[in-house]
């Protein structure tokens, strides 16, 4: 039987950008707060030190950092008459361990989505006619504005101490930002920072073929800052080891650097870490959640803990997998299209082109993780879905993040893949490389989704989660298009060899290739209970005290990276809570 612990005004689920944040904004009203997070303990100081968080095999290669499969996975399939099977080792994607979870190991591009993908299925019938849209697409609008996130987009930036160059302040277009941007009622808090000399190479066959590029919005800090909270971060080295590792300069933004030491000192504020909930329990009346079970690696028992108000702050995967096992809303069933819990999921396109240059010396060992120039010249908002033949968008960037020998060392085509011959190729142009990105959007649709698996369970006895999703023509159509832009712009360049690599017809999503972890959608936000699991505000329409955080709540992914959308609807739900909900406690909706 479990332990039943002391009840809690609050208990946050998961400590990573949204449980940070949530956690001090209810402490900072009084509440007791109590943070379960499922890992280890994690701080810059010891975790992050130099010289051992540079250890490219232990962070880069064996994820010291990621979550163990043989502790936590999920089986993966293409179609719903496949047999699905689990993801037993780490590939496609890397979900992040530990207190601060994958606000550890990004890199730190912090983007806001444009005005119209967050009304995007309103866009489209406005702009292009609803019979544009595929059958089998699922695109909805997200139930929240730009306008009304802008407030929320500010704070979040100024939290992180973003290092960029405003394109639109309040309506008016700034020289050497990005112009296709929505308003910004303010310039970012740090300037950008110093390219290096592939994005200007970059930046200028940019130019050259009439398009705008800006710098990159970096959560390094191009200075010495100090946040609200009053944490400080220092300024960034350039040491290339962002991705897939802890800073060891207090100058990426993290939970850590941003929020946690300063959340610890709340006297009304725990965090209980290697604690990992199972359930989120339901009261009599089936309409509330009354607190959360979760099992105490370190004690080896089961633990009830009471709460008035549950807030899920887990990763999106996690989120999705939680409340299907909570039986908190409808699982979504795509024979029927009835149901919501798991509807929508989404995955990122991606797709780049490799430069190389016998008489350019690019030093990328010198990196950022998110410095370097972008365009959005083919941004959603600037696409004629009805002539392209697609629905989507893509930003263009350039910028390299290291220089590491084992994960970073490229060589042509045509280079053989051992002996002599790659050991002189590897030499000869280690420092000649560049490559140009496209970072592009994917739609939702019916047949990919997250339910329970049938046959597979974890260590707890409880079904894994299980995944269904593949590329799609409409997301394929849209990267070959970034193909032919990137490769125009390439090309004038005047590379000595070059090399693509983008999803073309046919494509079946691949698993064991690294792609991206912006795994979004499947417990999605709107305004219509009948196609999302939480509203407008991030709470559940089945319990009104369950509120769900995190990228898990977008409807579609957008053309961006989405740690900005996740931080603004984090300070938007707070926003909520604080000014309502916490005053008369009901269903928002």
């Amino acid at each position: 039987m479990a332990r039943t612990d002391p009840k809690k005004d609050v208990v946050i689920i998961g400590l990573g950008w949204t449980g940070s944040i949530l956690g001090m904004e209810m402490a900072k009203e009084g509440l007791e707060v109590l943070a379960l997070e499922r890992g280890d303990d994690r701080d810059t100081v010891p975790d992050f030190q130099y010289p051992g968080v540079i250890d490219e095999l232990k962070y880069a290669i064996r994820y010291g950092f990621m979550q163990k499969p043989r502790k936590s996975t999920l089986t993966i399939r293409h179609g719903v008459n496949d047999t699905a099977l689990p993801y037993r080792h780490l590939g496609s994607f890397l979900p992040g361990d530990g207190v601060g979870g994958a606000g550890i190991h990004w890199n730190g591009q912090t983007w806001r989505t444009q005005p119209a993908e967050l009304r995007l299925k309103s866009y489209v019938e406005e702009n292009f006619g609803a019979d544009i849209i595929p059958e089998d697409m699922q695109i909805q609008d997200w139930g929240v504005t730009y306008e009304e996130l802008e407030p929320h987009y500010d704070r979040f930036e100024k939290l992180l101490g973003i290092s960029g160059k405003a394109g639109n302040l309040n309506g008016e277009i700034q020289d050497g930002g990005n112009p296709f941007e929505g308003p910004r009622s303010s310039e970012y808090p740090n300037p950008p920072l110093a390219n290096t000399y592939d994005s200007e190479l970059f930046a200028d066959a940019a130019r050259k073929k009439g398009l705008h590029p800006f710098p990159r919005p970096a959560a390094n800090a191009s200075r010495a800052y100090t946040n609200e909270y009053g944490m400080q971060l220092g300024a960034c080295n350039y040491c290339g080891f962002c991705e897939r590792f802890g800073c060891l300069n207090y100058s990426k933004a993290s939970p850590q650097t941003c929020v946690l030491g300063a959340l610890k000192r709340m006297p009304n504020f725990r965090y209980k870490t290697n604690s990992e909930v199972l359930k989120i329990e339901k009261a009599a009346d089936g309409k509330t959640a009354k607190g959360v079970t979760y099992f105490d690696e370190k004690s080896g028992e089961e633990v009830y803990q009471p709460a008035d108000l549950v807030l899920v702050c887990a990763y999106s995967l996690h989120n999705v997998h939680l409340l299907l096992l909570s039986d908190i809303g409808q699982p979504y069933d795509p024979s029927t299209g009835e149901g919501v819990v798991g509807r929508n999921y989404c995955y990122q396109m991606t797709g780049g082109t490799s430069l190389y240059f016998k008489d350019k010396k690019f030093n990328p060992f010198i990196g950022t993780g998110s410095g370097g120039m972008s365009i959005d010249d083919y941004s959603i908002s600037q696409i004629d879905f009805a002539k392209e033949g697609f629905i989507g968008g893509s930003y263009i960037t350039a910028g390299h993040t290291g220089g590491r020998p084992i994960g970073q060392l490229s060589t042509p085509p045509g280079t053989p893949k051992w002996g002599q011959g790659w050991k002189e190729a590897a030499g000869e142009w280690y420092n000649h490389k560049m490559s140009i990105g496209s970072h592009g959007s994917n739609m939702s649709y019916r047949d990919c989704y997250l339910d329970l698996d049938p046959t597979y369970t974890d260590r707890h006895g409880r079904p894994l989660m299980r995944m269904t999703f593949n590329w799609k023509a409409n997301d394929i159509k849209m990267t070959q298009f970034m193909k032919s832009k990137i490769e125009d712009v390439a090309t004038s360049m005047n590379p000595d060899k070059m090399a693509s690599g983008y999803k073309k017809d046919g494509s079946q999503y691949d698993t064991t290739v690294y792609q991206s972890t912006h795994n979004v959608g499947g417990a999605v936000m709107g305004t219509d209970p009948n196609t999302s699991v939480i509203n407008r505000y991030l709470q559940s329409w089945d319990c009104h005290n369950v509120f769900v955080m995190g990228a898990s709540a977008y409807p579609q992914n957008t053309q961006y990276n989405p740690t900005g959308p996740l931080g603004a609807l984090a300070y938007w739900a707070v926003d909520a809570l604080r000014n309502d909900y916490l005053k008369n406690p009901r269903p928002l909706m």
